[in-house]
């Protein structure tokens, strides 16, 4: 494997977890929402990850030139959840007749312990590309003669 297949690499983790932090954040900043344009509770978002071959171009994929293990990631679709918790509070605006309001299925603590792991996935992934670019520049300076 290449140097850039290994940043088209790393570069796809870091648009997979900036897309499952969107989402979290999402989340968290609607777990008291109750009314939606679309009707009803706010639906809690879940991103679906999915990878494929990191091959660039055509030409590749025919020529088989690079390794067969070698994947990208990408965020596949966002799912949304249908759970709704029933609060009793009947001097909601949006309670029943029996006084319940419809909340989102949302535990803020398990939506941040899920920001932290797609913080630190992210973190992972920059850490890839400065180390792919130390290689990168280390090659240049054994060209060089030093």
């Amino acid at each position: 494997m290449d140097l850039l297949s290994s940043l088209r690499i790393s570069s796809s983790g870091l648009a997979a977890q900036r897309k499952r932090m969107e989402a979290h954040s999402s989340n968290i900043a609607n777990a008291q929402t109750t009314r939606t344009a679309e009707g009803g509770p706010y639906r809690r978002k879940e991103v679906v990850f999915g990878s494929e071959p990191a091959r660039e171009a055509f030409s590749e994929i025919l020529e088989g030139e690079l390794a067969e293990n070698a994947q990208t990631v990408h965020a596949t679709e966002v799912v949304h959840s249908d759970k709704v918790v029933y609060k009793h509070d009947p001097s909601h605006p949006d309670a029943n007749a029996e006084g319940y309001v419809a909340m989102p299925d949302i535990n803020p603590m398990v939506e941040m312990a899920n920001m932290i792991e797609a913080q630190r996935a992210y973190e992972s992934n920059v850490t890839a590309i400065n180390t792919t670019k130390q290689m990168a520049m280390k090659t240049l300076e054994i060209g060089r003669g030093n």
